[in-house]
């Protein structure tokens, strides 16, 4: 099932939540592009829409690992269990909640001005997106909507990938879900318009949707349990044009500030590797000749700052990247796996043939530290066509027995003060057989922190994928390997 747009998500989403008859209901978007379905969902039952933000509390030195969450009103909600395993000690939580509620706090005031959040004790909240990829935003969402008094929790979204259903089930009272594609993928591709919603549509609709307390329509019924449970639309989507007349809701907002189109919209994906489902944000720019495969380095995720830097570089220069998550929050726990070479590359390699099939456009590695070794050891396998790899203060020398295997063309990227790296990495060069370069950062230590470091390592990089992606496949001829 497609959808045209959120609006038309919205109205067909609205259709199965109206069945439902709910009692005292309260819409709830997750912004941003869940309040233009949300707005729908709220007209049709003719109640007060408003906004649940919530804030993951992740662990300091390791931030994709959640500890907790928190919502408005003073919400919190804590997993013990990665509290104790963490050592996150009573400061540390203290201090990260701090930076979360400012950030939330101001989020919110952005998007209701100086409304005051709609009261949820005692009633029916239904929470909407506009579809859910993994799951975890929801899930909080939920948890804080119950802690705020509601009820009831009805989650109500277009479409989920199936195991998310299962875990979001005991999360809610009940789930609508129009539509669980079997190949999931990215939100994104579900949708024929998904065009990024902007802050300024986010508050026009909060606006529009808000009703004076008890001064709106309730809809009341009896005989509504609260037993858990999923609703699944029927497998037709709506038909072409659903949601386009005027004068009724709020068109698609098509300013995506990028200047790349649509394909921009929907970073959030869930990459199959193999049996294991893993988190990524992957970013394919309209006309990109190929896709930076990212491979951060021990101790990091994808949300490494560094390679965040770098990869919104390249998507300015009109490259598409991906950057995922290679072990599973349990798995990154254990610091052997953070350094099994071979686990990273497998990983690497089946997200990367998970990414063909998803976008089949050539594919380039960016490795970082430990990540660079996996890089290469995935890029020697015989079956892998990688068009470039790019080592950011990388050990190469970690992948050795396999460098010679190595095809597609290399460069080192160190820094010129990290000198016991650097001989490594001019190690590691001398058992290349494919065209390499070993660049030198001047000044610069292993994490590029100096001014204007990381810049240089951006334009690097992206000057090697552009010189190897235009064409990719053309013949370049031997080139030796070289130093600058």
């Amino acid at each position: 099932m497609r959808f045209v747009d959120r609006t038309a998500a919205g109205r067909r989403l609205a259709e199965e939540v109206e069945r439902m008859d709910l009692v005292d209901p309260v819409v709830l978007g997750l912004p941003r592009g869940g309040i233009p379905v949300a707005y729908e969902v709220a007209r049709a039952l003719a109640a007060p829409l408003d906004v649940i933000a919530v804030r993951k509390l992740g662990v300091p030195y390791q931030p994709e690992l959640g500890f907790g969450a928190i919502g408005e009103e003073g919400v919190r909600i804590m997993n013990e269990d990665v509290v104790r395993a963490a050592r996150v000690g009573a400061r540390a939580r203290a201090a990260v909640e701090e930076d979360a509620r400012a950030a939330l706090e101001l989020r919110l005031r952005r998007y209701r001005g100086d409304r005051p959040p709609v009261r949820l004790r005692g009633r029916t909240a239904v929470i909407v997106d506009d579809g859910i990829a993994t799951g975890s935003t929801a899930s909080a969402a939920c948890r804080v909507a119950r802690a705020r008094g509601a009820a009831r929790v009805v989650l109500a979204v277009p479409l989920a990938p199936a195991e998310a259903l299962v875990w979001l089930r005991q999360e809610a009272d009940e789930v609508v879900c129009l539509s669980s594609p079997e190949y999931f993928g990215s939100v994104g591709q579900w949708y024929v318009d998904f065009a990024q919603t902007g802050d300024d549509e986010v508050a026009t609709l909060l606006a529009r949707g808000a009703m004076p307390e008890d001064g709106g329509t309730v809809r009341t019924s009896a005989g509504t349990g609260t037993s858990r449970g999923t609703r699944t639309g029927p497998g037709t989507g709506p038909g072409p044009g659903t949601g386009t007349g005027t004068g009724t809701g709020p068109g698609p907002d098509t300013s995506t500030g990028t200047g790349m189109g649509t394909g921009m919209a929907d970073p959030e994906v869930v990459v199959s590797a193999g049996p294991v489902l893993l988190p990524g944000d992957l970013v394919v720019p309209d006309g990109t000749p190929g896709i930076v495969v990212f491979a951060h380095g021990s101790g990091s995720s994808r949300h490494s700052p560094r390679n965040q830097a770098v990869a919104a570089v390249l998507n300015r220069a009109g490259l598409g990247t991906l950057l995922f998550d290679l072990l599973t929050p349990d798995e990154a726990m254990n610091r052997t796996n953070v350094f099994d070479i071979g686990l990273l590359a497998e990983r690497l390699t089946l997200t990367t043939q998970w990414l063909l099939r998803e976008h089949p456009l050539p594919v380039c590695y960016f490795g970082a530290s430990t990540g660079a070794a996996a890089a290469l050891m995935s890029a020697a396998e015989p079956h892998m066509d990688i068009a470039a790899v790019v080592s950011r203060g990388g050990r190469p020398d970690l992948a050795a027995g396999r460098l010679a295997e190595v095809r597609a063309p290399t460069l080192l990227i160190v820094g010129g003060a990290d000198t016991e790296v650097l001989r490594l990495n001019r190690q590691a060069a001398d058992r290349l057989r494919c065209e390499y370069r070993v660049a030198v950062v001047p000044g610069a230590t292993h994490l590029f922190e100096e001014p204007g470091a990381l810049e240089t390592v951006a334009d690097l990089a992206g000057e090697w994928f552009a010189e190897h992606l235009s064409p990719h496949g053309a013949p370049l001829g031997p080139r030796p390997g070289r130093e600058r």
